[in-house]
């Protein structure tokens, strides 16, 4: 994976207090390979200001495409947010972004505009036809747990039972 231009720097990043990475945050991953994919990325975390307080940024990351591989890279990064909305609202909202930021759903794991996906919310665990939440594939996607291990190594999953560095590790001795 290749890091590319940061949103928030580093050092910002370093001030966040550590007891953020408890299981009382929210995450969710952001990725983009259509169009200004940089853009798409920061105007999507601009609209989920308007609902929400976002508390952390990872680096985005280049990443191959996963699954349907004959398309362009992704920039992919991992935010860290507090809101009163709850789980349902906010799928809501996420997918109002994406609507708004043009994407449409093609086939899948195909080429996007822009992907929200709710990682985890608080330490909830929700099984819905429409949510899922821990999401059901972040394990097993390096361009998830790169970033969210860099702005929460410690967050545990909750049906897991292990820390997001465990799950990394995991992945990368696969």
């Amino acid at each position: 994976m290749k890091q590319v231009k940061m949103v928030n720097s580093i050092k910002e990043q370093q001030k966040q207090p550590k007891s953020n990475q408890n299981n009382n945050s929210i995450y969710i991953s952001l990725g983009s390979n259509l169009g200004n994919k940089q853009e798409n990325i920061n105007k999507a975390i601009s609209l989920l200001k308007e609902y929400t307080k976002i508390t952390k940024i990872s680096t985005i990351i280049k990443t191959k495409p996963v699954g349907y591989i004959n398309q362009d890279n992704f920039l992919n990064c991992v935010i860290e947010i507090n809101t009163n909305l709850s789980p349902d609202q906010l799928l809501k909202v996420t997918k109002g972004i994406e609507k708004k930021l043009k994407r449409i759903k093609t086939i899948k794991n195909g080429p996007r505009t822009i992907d929200l996906d709710i990682l985890f919310y608080k330490n909830q665990i929700i099984n819905k036809k429409d949510l899922i939440i821990p999401h059901s594939r972040l394990h097993k996607r390096s361009f998830v747990l790169g970033p969210l291990n860099e702005i929460a190594p410690e967050l545990q999953h909750p049906l897991l039972k292990k820390t997001i560095t465990q799950l990394r590790n995991d992945l990368k001795s696969n």
